[in-house]
């Protein structure tokens, strides 16, 4: 246990970080009745409003919580449409959920608090060893722990109202069968393949089915190529301001001076131990007994020392590293138990600690060796130093420069002025589409320039379009050169694709019909039947070549009646027809262990009721989106 802890140490910070980014409730929202703001309405609940101001502030404190649980993540990442509308179904979800909380009276008692407190993971980070709370980082979250209790109160009571949902609906066993067997049954069947290739050369197609095809209105889609602008624009964001930015000598030594534990490289232990397994919850009787032989294991070592590794083979029950002597390899701060940490880092290389006590049992620890804990040479931090005192003075003056920007663009009727005012390059782009540029640079698919760039004003008065911003520390200016309205391509410039595109619908449908023909003339007369090699088909396991509509009219056909027929229209693919010889259970290799698959099924109808139940509150509570959210585009 104690060697499965140290070594999985990562993974249950990562679990952490997944827990805790969900909750809203919890790190980021003051409490409904508290979580007032101005600003345009994006959603109404209960006849309460959530604004744009409330969304930016919820979002803004979700992007702050990944910045701080992973530092070198990039935040553009989450600044984004979809992750802003991920935020505002959040709000409203918790909306919906607290008004159902008050209507149902449902509020957590005192224990219910400190119960949920001391075991839920999520608020692991937050608790000292006694179990109470951590303030510091309360207040790193802006949180009192009036705050802090008021919120994991909301939290609860929301909880409550889907539990009794997803915990008591269960499927029933009819059910549940008929769902497995729609994914899992397998069918063995023998096919004919009606491709359009082979009826292409039987095809004719005359100038007036060309001109007929051109004309007809369900075809004007392909034959119509989109409205598209060209445009110059320039990119104002941090990297340019940075490249103004003078760093001095005296400015970076102090930096280094002020920051030398950042430059340190982390102090790391390797140390060999014995463990005596107790854990916390044995009696007393049992953990004296486990001191007592752990004391009398001192004795022989500090006697004869250099049989700690023949004595750890032997007498510690730490399965993990019994079988390499009781070494642990390198690890540092954080790794292990606080215990145990706390001995290993007093001790000095070849030193035995005494009898340490943890929640595993009683170790006995030798330190074998240590690395680390050097601070780096100025010099050699020098250019790293220097990256980051630029960036945080360009964060510094990004604002400023940025308002002069944006009033210098509305100014100016070119981007060559603005260009020269900040040393930007001016940009040239054709042929971009109401949709962005595919494959072109990431600003000319922002939905917000795009917007910018389709305005009336944009496309007939030649002016600057107002600066945009399209991510986090980055403005757009840009001006449209040429604009070019969607229109139909001329039958001359087309005739060839049209007639190719003709030729392979008749095709297809000559498919389709042979194909229909025969499954009716087979059906009677099976004997005169031209089938493939059988093969067997299943939703779970479909064969590579077997297009999802055959997967898919095979499994949804009668089968009371074997053998049975049935065909697939492929569309372009043309046709495929196919007799179902038997009917198989389950492959076991693809199903699985059929017990936990029966798990994962109930699961999810539990999921699926619960979110029925949420939308039936939604409608309840007349919640409603009523505008779209906009990227903020600005760094917490």
């Amino acid at each position: 246990m104690f060697e499965f802890v140290r070594s999985h140490n990562r993974l249950f910070q990562i679990i952490l970080v997944v827990l805790i980014f969900p909750s809203f409730v919890v790190f980021g929202i003051q409490g409904y009745d508290k979580f007032a703001g101005s600003g345009h309405t994006v959603a109404k609940v209960a006849g309460g409003e959530i604004t744009t101001e409330q969304l930016d502030d919820a979002h803004r404190k979700q992007i702050e919580r990944m910045r701080a649980q992973m530092p070198n993540v990039d935040v553009k990442l989450f600044d984004t449409p979809e992750m802003k509308q991920r935020t505002l179904d959040e709000l409203v979800r918790e909306r919906v959920l607290l008004e159902a909380a008050r209507k149902l009276h449902l509020a957590p008692t005192d224990e219910q608090l400190v119960r949920t407190f001391r075991t839920d993971p999520q608020f692991a980070a937050l608790r000292n060893e006694d179990g109470s709370v951590r303030k510091e980082l309360l207040a790193a979250r802006g949180l009192t722990s009036e705050q802090f209790v008021y919120q994991l109160k909301q939290d609860i009571a929301m909880r409550q109202v889907l539990l009794g949902i997803g915990a008591t609906n269960l499927p029933a066993e009819r059910v549940s069968q008929l769902a497995l067997d729609a994914l899992y049954q397998q069918r063995e069947v023998r096919l004919a393949r009606f491709d359009p290739k082979a009826f292409r050369d039987r095809i004719s197609v005359s100038a007036k089915d060309v001109e007929a095809y051109y004309n007809d209105a369900a075809n004007a889609a392909s034959l119509t190529l989109p409205e598209t602008v060209d445009l110059d624009y320039v990119v104002f964001d941090l990297p340019a301001v940075q490249a103004k930015v003078a760093v001095n000598e005296d400015d970076l030594r102090k930096y280094y001076e002020e920051n030398r534990a950042r430059y340190s490289q982390p102090e790391e232990r390797r140390a060999r131990h014995i463990l005596i397994a107790a854990g916390k919850d044995a009696s007393a009787e049992v953990r004296a007994k486990a001191r007592a032989k752990a004391e009398e294991l001192l004795k022989a070592l500090q006697a004869k020392r250099g049989d700690f590794a023949a004595v750890a083979a032997k007498e510690s029950q730490d399965p993990g590293s019994a079988s390499q002597g009781g070494d642990l390899d390198w690890f540092g701060r954080g790794a292990m138990t606080k215990p145990f940490e706390d001995a290993v880092f007093t001790l000095k290389k070849g030193e035995l600690s005494g009898v340490v006590a943890s929640d595993y049992g009683f170790h006995l620890i030798e330190l074998t060796d240590v690395r680390g804990g050097e601070v780096r040479p100025f010099e050699s931090v020098r250019a790293e130093m220097e990256g980051e005192v630029k960036t945080q003075l360009a964060r510094q003056r990004f604002a400023a420069e940025a308002e002069q920007f944006t009033d210098l663009v509305d100014q100016e009727d070119q981007l060559a002025p603005v260009a020269a005012k900040f040393g930007l390059k001016v940009q040239r782009a054709a042929g971009v589409p109401r949709t962005g540029l595919a494959g072109g640079a990431a600003q000319l698919r922002n939905a917000k320039l795009l917007e910018a760039l389709y305005q009336a004003d944009s496309l007939n008065k030649g002016r600057n379009v107002p600066a945009v911003e399209t991510a986090a520390n980055e403005l757009v200016a840009a001006r449209v050169t040429r604009h070019v309205a969607a229109r139909k391509q001329p039958l001359a410039e087309v005739q060839d694709r049209v007639r190719e595109q003709l030729v392979a619908v008749k095709a297809a449908e000559a498919a389709r019909q042979d194909g229909q023909a025969k499954l009716k003339a087979w059906e009677g007369q099976p004997d005169q039947a031209t089938l493939e090699a059988a093969v067997v088909l299943s939703r779970a396991s479909v064969q590579a070549g077997q297009p999802q509509a055959l997967v898919d009219a095979v499994m949804q056909a009668k089968t009371q009646k074997l053998p049975a027929w049935v065909g697939a229209d492929l569309g372009a693919q043309g046709y495929v027809l196919a007799r179902i010889n038997k009917v198989l259970p389950p492959d076991a290799k693809a199903i699985g262990d059929l017990r936990q698959v029966r798990q994962q099924y109930a699961q999810l109808w539990a999921q699926a009721e619960t979110e029925a139940y949420y939308a039936a509150l939604k409608d309840r509570f007349k919640a409603k989106i009523v505008a779209k959210p906009a990227v903020m585009a600005t760094e917490p």
